[in-house]
């Protein structure tokens, strides 16, 4: 009997707590930012839950942030929490703003923070950065944009990602986006190891100018193609088994460079073609993490694959050039050279398959 008492007060507590804890617990970690563009203007509407804002200010209970009356107390406070959370800029060029009204959100518990911006500028690319409530690692803020009434992009703020950047379905976005995409084109092929070696091992044994170049053109063709596909989602296969074909792709051309002087067979082309459809996904993966804009798809694309082409040629140019002077210098140490040099590709390329399978 005892046991059975002790049994009915412990599910007691249990039932209580799963009643009590909502009157308590935080009914909606959300906040939502909804930002309207149209040429030269752009309008904000910002809705938070009462809650996190009388968190911040101190405020209690609450609700009484619903009061006009409060409201009004507060709203320089509120001003200047919002600067501090929010951040918009125009490229590059910071947008200031004032709450414009306050208007209470009761069935919601909430408050519709109406943003104004004074400076009304021709938005190309627009950044926002937010962070509202670090106090609670749980919260998410949504973002909206709408261009011209209709709804371009959805985006959710939390304290992993708190910045996005947006370019507007104008001309001046789409230079803004060719401008980005460019150099960030350039940019990842000058950090990206892998890329730089697989391109060097192809130069390592030398040969005319139309040589060079073709090889380079094969692997920008066929690059260009699996990017584009993978950007459209139209083939997308997954990093787990791109990155260690990346890899495997080092390791092939250094065994074919020791080969080439049994077969006498130079097939560099194809094999710059044949690998660089799997570079092209590889590309793609770093695409994904720019956020590619769908109003500016075209002038994206093709601008991030001129970036990357204008940082092989650079590439090109430079190991050509360096391979090329110390031929003209010292033409016995060409054959050294390039089967040192494929040897340590390979090495390069066995580490980077071992570290992206097995760690």
């Amino acid at each position: 009997m005892a046991r059975i008492n002790l049994l009915c007060t412990a599910l007691l507590i249990v039932c209580w707590g799963w009643l009590a804890a909502p009157l308590h617990a935080h009914p909606a970690p959300y906040s939502y930012l909804d930002l309207r563009l149209e040429p030269n203007q752009l309008e904000g509407t910002l809705t938070v839950h009462v809650i996190d804002i009388a968190h911040e200010l101190n405020v209690t209970p609450p609700a009484a942030l619903l009061d006009a009356t409060q409201i009004e107390t507060k709203h320089e406070a509120i001003l200047n929490l919002l600067r501090s959370r929010v951040q918009l800029s125009a490229d590059g060029q910071a947008l200031a703003f004032d709450v414009q009204r306050v208007e209470p959100v009761p069935d919601r518990d909430a408050l519709a923070l109406h943003l104004r911006f004074p400076d009304q500028p021709a938005l190309g690319a627009l950044r926002v950065q937010c962070l509202l409530f670090p106090y609670d690692a749980q919260h998410q803020t949504f973002l909206n944009i709408y261009e011209n009434d209709a709804l371009t992009h959805q985006e959710l703020f939390d304290k992993d990602r708190t910045t996005f950047e947006y370019f507007t379905g104008t001309r001046q976005g789409a230079f803004a986006a060719a401008r980005t995409f460019l150099t960030g084109g350039i940019y990842h092929i000058f950090i990206g190891p892998d890329h730089i070696l697989f391109l060097v091992g192809l130069l390592l044994l030398g040969g005319s100018l139309k040589r060079l170049l073709t090889i380079v053109t094969a692997f920008t063709i066929a690059h260009s193609i699996t990017l584009t596909l993978a950007a459209l989602d139209i083939t997308n296969p997954p990093p787990r088994l791109i990155e260690p074909a990346i890899a495997l792709s080092i390791i092939y051309v250094g065994i074919d460079n020791l080969m080439v002087g049994k077969t006498g067979r130079d097939v560099r082309a194809w094999i710059a073609f044949g690998f660089g459809l799997i570079h092209g996904f590889g590309f793609a993966n770093v695409l994904r993490e720019f956020g590619l804009p769908r109003q500016a798809l075209g002038w994206s694309l093709f601008s991030f694959n001129l970036g990357v082409e204008i940082g092989q040629v650079c590439i090109v140019v430079i190991a050509a050039s360096l391979l090329a002077m110390l031929q003209k210098r010292k033409p016995t140490m060409r054959q050294p050279v390039a089967r040192i040099g494929s040897i340590i590709v390979i090495l390069a390329g066995s580490y980077w398959f071992i570290q992206r399978v097995f760690f």
